[in-house]
């Protein structure tokens, strides 16, 4: 386990469920990544970086509910500024996507 957070700490993190709206290839990405257009609803749409190629199409993606930490900064990947972190379990250094078991409202929150 690493570091030890409080709760405090961790009711700091805005987690929300968006659907992925668009996706697009990143070849500038250092690995194969796709860029998403997440829809957040009132918090609008986010961009993300994610490296889920391997195991997911854009067609897989595309209107899949997902769920993203929504308040970190900004963060530059290539000429690409990723807004929201998508995400997901490692098995095997592949990234699973979390997303809710049934759909949700767009921008719900996670708890």
């Amino acid at each position: 386990m690493s570091n030890t957070i409080t709760f405090e700490d961790f009711t700091k993190t805005d987690l929300r469920v968006g659907t992925i709206i668009e996706v697009n290839d990143f070849p500038e990405a250092r690995h194969p990544a796709y860029q998403l257009s997440i829809d957040f609803g009132e918090l609008g749409i986010k961009k993300s970086s994610a490296q889920i190629t391997s195991l997911y199409s854009k067609e897989d993606l595309l209107n899949r509910q997902v769920v993203a930490v929504v308040n970190f900064p900004k963060k530059q990947i290539a000429k690409f500024m990723s807004e929201c972190l998508v995400l997901g379990a490692v098995k095997d250094k592949e990234v699973i996507l979390l997303n809710p078991e049934v759909k949700v409202k767009n921008g719900s929150t996670v708890s």
